[in-house]
Parts: structure tokens; sequence; C-alpha cells
């Protein structure tokens, strides 16, 4: 298991780092416009003040004294009133064409191309993780906190860096202007925004904490889905979707009660008491206006500028609120992505910082297991002093009981995990001390299971060497029997053989498993209970297959059916972990242990364990 690293809002911000001085500007350019605002109400106050009479402010008044100097005119009404119109106009009319450019622009190309470079970052992540992350962690639940992970920064930042802190930069310009006209009221109105934004935020953490519980239930809900997809050929076969359904709608359910009960019940009395308390504040706010200008301390302009500014003030609290809320929303599944990302890499993960470097090897293929001890736990070992010796070009099977540490041997000698004792030599050398990946590019495996991604047939043969020519694939194919069912596709190699392989049949993907590993021309080939799963026809195929192989490169076969390796130079009986036989098939069955007695379960038909 992972120890798990927290993420906080550093991680928010890291995000975000590379691409600073394009958001600066971004959110300087937003700010600068929502302050343009401020110019509407202003000029209108001071515009009525001329209209009635009463006296201008002293920047409207040395403004139109500027302006007055410069024409060489005297100050009237009329040029203050114009003056003051063309600020209307400019902060109106000639902001309108600028704003989507300057503003909002930037607030979309900073997050697009901050997702492009984290979706990279995102898939090397994915490619350094060690295996045993993917042994128990699916890929729906991985690609679900991903997806989300990518999702929310990216609608995330347009609503910080474009609204949020632009519109907290304008209500600090609207305290400014309130302060220059009546400093108690501005004094009200600080105190009372400040109240109502800090119980918001106090309100919203408590959310928050409930968001990061229902990020999980949905993850585990995505997770649970795509196995179902994967698994729905097991699913209809045992006619279980009734169950299912079922545990899914529990599932669904309980999410559903969690965010209408608490998540969105939350968030409908927090903003209830905010607004009753905006409006108070605002409703305030007006009397106090009112009464200062009944008492002559305000003019007819200053009245309606320090009333229009406080409701576009107190009218930005919803907005930034709802971006908060927003936010909140998105948070925990930012933080899961990030946490996912903090995750320790696998020992090979070195070849995505430095590919050029990757050293080339050259092996005769003799193996040696020496004192090899290892267990996934410390008090649960799963081999114990294997000591095996494989020659050059040598076939070796290796058998046994389920559990008996067959599977785990090859994992060891691909170097996905580290022997708790022991070493693994390759040619005399500790596969160690070599190159991870210049190693594993000398060595190939076919699975049980064979992996087919969704291409041409050609595509998925050249996988592991791109630059194979077509000579060399369809000899390739000849040995390990693909040209037999390549003429029934409709396309031969340009076939495109679906997701997962689903046009193949088990036997031909097999085939094309050898086919591909072959490609590459390794020293030590792997064969993973490759025909467990097959008919006999497949079976068959694949046998005549492995003996074309014969002698040709170092082999290490690991076979449930005892009948495909009574070639093999040397079969190897493994029991809890020891190597309890060795020998030719004969020699076994003249011995009459463990392989004796696998070898006639089989013969009769009878289950092995």
């Amino acid at each position: 298991m992972h120890a798990k690293r927290t993420s906080g809002f550093r991680d928010l911000l890291g995000y975000f780092a590379p691409y600073k001085k394009l958001a600066l500007l971004g959110i300087a350019f937003s700010s600068f416009f929502e302050l343009t605002d401020l110019v509407v109400p202003y000029s209108t106050g001071q515009i009525l003040n001329v209209l009635s009479g009463q006296s201008i402010d002293n920047v409207t008044a040395t403004l139109t004294e500027s302006v007055a100097a410069v024409l060489s005119r005297p100050v009237t009404s009329g040029l203050t009133l114009a003056i003051l119109l063309t600020a209307i106009g400019l902060a109106t009319v000639g902001r309108a064409p600028l704003e989507q450019w300057l503003g909002h622009w930037f607030h979309w190309y900073v997050p697009l191309i901050a997702r492009r470079d984290h979706g990279a970052q995102t898939i090397s992540q994915i490619l350094r993780l060690p295996l045993e992350y993917y042994d128990e962690n699916n890929p729906g639940r991985i690609a679900g906190r991903v997806a989300r992970g990518l999702e929310n920064h990216t609608w995330s930042y347009p609503e910080i860096a474009g609204q949020l802190i632009p519109k907290a930069i304008r209500v600090a310009g609207i305290f400014i202007i309130i302060a220059l006209i009546e400093w108690r009221i501005a004094l009200f109105f600080l105190a009372s925004f400040v109240f109502v934004m800090s119980f918001t935020l106090k309100g919203l953490k408590r959310l928050i904490r409930a968001e990061e519980i229902i990020d999980r239930y949905i993850e585990s809900t995505e997770s649970r889905t795509s196995e179902l997809v994967s698994n729905i050929k097991t699913i209809k076969a045992f006619a279980t979707e009734t169950k299912e359904l079922k545990r899914q709608q529990t599932r669904l359910q309980r999410e559903c009660d969690m965010i209408i009960y608490r998540i969105h019940k939350g968030y409908v009395h927090l903003f209830m008491w905010q607004r009753l308390t905006t409006q108070s504040s605002l409703f305030l706010v007006l009397g106090l206006t009112l009464w200062a200008t009944v008492q002559g301390q305000l003019s007819l302009g200053h009245f309606i500028t320090a009333l229009t500014v406080s409701s576009m003030a107190y009218a930005e609290i919803e907005p930034i609120s709802a971006v908060a809320e927003t936010f909140a929303r998105r948070y925990a599944s930012m933080m899961r992505y990030h946490e996912f990302l903090k995750l320790p890499v696998g020992q090979d993960a070195a070849v995505l910082e430095h590919p050029e470097g990757i050293p080339s090897y050259a092996f005769s293929g003799k193996v040696h297991f020496d004192k090899l001890s290892f267990g996934y736990e410390r008090d649960r070992p799963v081999l114990q002093s294997i000591d095996l010796l494989i020659e050059p070009r040598q076939t070796v099977a290796l058998v046994g009981r389920s559990g008996s540490g067959k599977s785990t041997l090859v994992k060891l000698l691909f170097r996905y995990f580290e022997p708790g004792s022991g070493r693994i030599l390759i040619d005399g050398q500790d596969i160690r001390q070599l190159d991870i990946t210049g190693y594993r590019r000398r060595l190939a495996i076919v699975h049980q299971e064979v992996d087919v991604f969704n291409g041409t047939l050609l595509e998925n043969l050249t996988y592991g060497n791109p630059s194979a020519t077509l000579e060399e694939v369809e000899e390739a194919c000849a040995i390990a029997r693909v040209d037999e069912f390549i003429h029934l596709l409709p396309q031969r190699y340009y076939t495109v053989v679906g997701e997962r392989g689903v046009r193949l049949s088990g036997g031909q993907r097999q085939r094309l498993g050898i086919a591909r590993a072959l490609l590459v021309n390794p020293d030590v080939l792997v064969f993973d209970e490759a025909t467990s799963s097959l008919d006999y026809e497949s079976e068959r195929s694949i046998q005549l297959a492995m003996r074309n192989l014969l002698g040709t490169r170092t082999m290490l076969i690991i076979a449930h059916r005892l009948s495909t390796i009574r070639e093999a130079d040397k079969i190897v009986v493994l029991d809890q972990g020891h190597i309890v036989e060795v020998g030719s098939h004969e020699e076994l069955l003249a011995h009459g242990g463990i392989y004796h007695r696998l070898h006639a379960l089989q013969e009769t038909g009878e289950l092995v364990e």
C-alpha cells in the first residue's frame, strides 16, 4: 500500500505557477476594467451636482481646470459635463472591445495551456507508477480522479482569476470612494462586508469536508461502473444484472442523500443568512446616507454615488459567494488529483526524464536466480532461497500448484519488484546494476491474457519495435503461426482489431502476442501460462509456435497444462515458494513426486490445485 501524501492550497497555486506572468497580466487587466465600472456612478453623481447647482468635488474640479488650460478655454459647467460624459463613454463604449482581449483571453488561455501541460504530466505519472498501484486501483477509479482533477482546475481558473479576484479589487475601490465621501459610512460598509464574507467562508470550509466525502463516494461508484463494463460478459453469464443494479442504486442513493440533505441543504442555509445580512446592511447604508444628506453633510450627487456604489458592492457578494461555492465543490477533487501526482513512482521512472540515455545491451541469455527470497508482505514469504541456473538458449519450464511462486519469479526477473534477499544475474551481472529500461528491452513476455490496443493488427505487432520491416513482421508471424488466420481478416495487417482485441479470438491474440515478442528479438522470452485458457486447437497452434522457438533463445515457460512443456530442457517444480524437483519430463515422471502427481491428475482429467 502507498502512504497517502496530503495536498493543500499551495498545490493549486503551483498548478498555474509556470504561467504566473500571463496570469498576473490577465488579473491586472480584469481588475482595471472592474474599477472602470465605478466611473459611471461617480460621474453620474457629479453630473447631478452640476445640474442642481451644487459643488463638485476636488477630483472633478481639478480635471476640469487641467482640460480648460490645455484647450485654452474658460472653466464652465458645460466643459465639466462634457468631461464627465467623455469619462462615461470611455468606461463603457471604449472599454467594450478591449476587455475581451485584454482580460477574457488570458483567463482561458492560461488554464487551457495548463491543462495541456499537466495532462502530459499526468500521463507521465501513470506510466511511472509501479505495477502494484494498478493491482490496488482499477482503471475507472484512476481515470475518474484524473479527469475530474484536470477538468475542475481548468474551469475554476477563469472564475477565480477572471471574477473573484477582480471583483474583490472592485469592492476595495468602492470602499475608497465611500471613504472619500463619508468615512463613517465607509467604516460601517467595511465592517458589514467583512462580517458577511467571514461567516460565508467559515460555512464553506465546513462544506468542503462534506465535499471530500462525496468525492470519494462518486469515485467508488465510477470505479464499480467501470468494472461492470469490463466484466459485462461475466455478469450476464451469471445473470447477476439485478444484483449489480441494486448495488449501484444503493451507492447512487447514498450520494444523493449526502448531496441533498447535507451539502445542498448546507449551501441553502448558508446563503439564506448571507442574503438576509447583505440586504440588512444595504438598508442601513441607505438610512445612513439619507440621514447625512438631510443633515447637509452630503450633496445630492454624493448621496446617489454612495448609494449606487454600495449597492454595487453588496451585489458582488452573491457572485463572489457563488464562485467560492463552486470552488468549494471542486476543491476535494483537485486535492485528490494532486495526491495522485505525489504518489511515489516506480524504479523505472527515470526513463521518461532521460529517454536518450538508455544503454543498449546484448545478453547470451544465461540467467541465475541466486538464493532468491521475496514476499509481498514481510511476514509472508512467497519465494524462499530459490537457486536456479538457466543456460543460454535453454528452455526451462516452471510448474507447481497455484500460489507456489511461479509468476512472482517472473515479476522479479522483470524487476517489477526487488528481492528481499539474494539476487538475479544475467550473464553474470546483477540485474539491479543494469539500466532497467535497457535491460527490459532485452526481455519479452507473452501473458495469459495478451493486451491488444485499439488499432491495426500491424500497429499491435510492431508495438515493441515500430521500425520493424514488413518482411520481419511476416517472418515473425510465420513462426508464431499468425499467418494461419491473417488471410481471414478483411484488410489483413491493416485490419483494426478493436479495443482490447475484441475482434480476435483468444488463440489469435496469443499468437499475436508471440509474434510481437519475437519482433523485439529478445534474449530471454517468457511464456506466462500462455495456453491455460485456450481450446485444444488453439493450444496446439501455440505449442507448434513455441516448438519453432526451441533453442533460438533462452525461454522460461510457466505452464498449467503440462502437455506444453514436455520438450523443455529442464522442468522446475515449485511448491510453497521452494524448488522441490528439477529434471526433464521423463526424469520427473520416473521420480514419482509432485510433478508425477500433477501429470497423473491432468491425464485423468481431475482438477489440479
